[in-house]
């Protein structure tokens, strides 16, 4: 099985120049916890990601405006993305070695095509793998951002 078989097609992106509060009505409009930051919208490069969390830990908690806030200062970088043609255990691979739980998709040429998330790979693996994935995935110490 490849993450295009259990990714999101097309998610909703930002782009750095975005608001947070944008972001923010993004993630509520779409349902989800985390928004890729592209470049721009023609090219669709992935250049980051905000995580509801982001927003909350490197703004609110700070004492920051997030609604004079944008994408570019709030946003989670370098961008770890996998391929469409990626296979299941490698990208359960990364998102264990890197501590996340999404993680945005790109075509052949790089332009972001989708989203993984645990939750889509737990609903078509084994209960055992998709235990042992949310375990690694989420054990504390070994994150090395607010992303998550």
């Amino acid at each position: 099985m490849r993450v295009e078989d259990v990714m999101t097609s097309d998610p909703a992106c930002a782009t750095p120049d975005s608001t947070l509060q944008r972001v923010a009505e993004m993630m509520v409009e779409h349902d989800c916890g985390e928004i890729p930051v592209v470049d721009n919208m023609a090219s669709m490069k992935p250049v980051g990601v905000i995580t509801d969390r982001d927003i909350t830990c490197r703004t609110v908690a700070k004492g920051s405006n997030p609604l004079t806030m944008t994408a570019a200062e709030c946003m989670t970088q370098p961008c770890i993305t996998v391929a469409r043609n990626t296979p299941i255990e490698e990208c359960c691979r990364i998102m264990e070695e890197k501590q996340i739980r999404r993680v945005p998709v790109v075509d052949d040429s790089g332009a972001c095509c989708g989203i993984v998330a645990l939750a889509d790979i737990a609903k078509s693996a084994a209960r055992q793998d998709a235990g042992e994935l949310i375990k690694e995935v989420s054990e504390p110490g070994r994150s090395t951002s607010a992303a998550g």
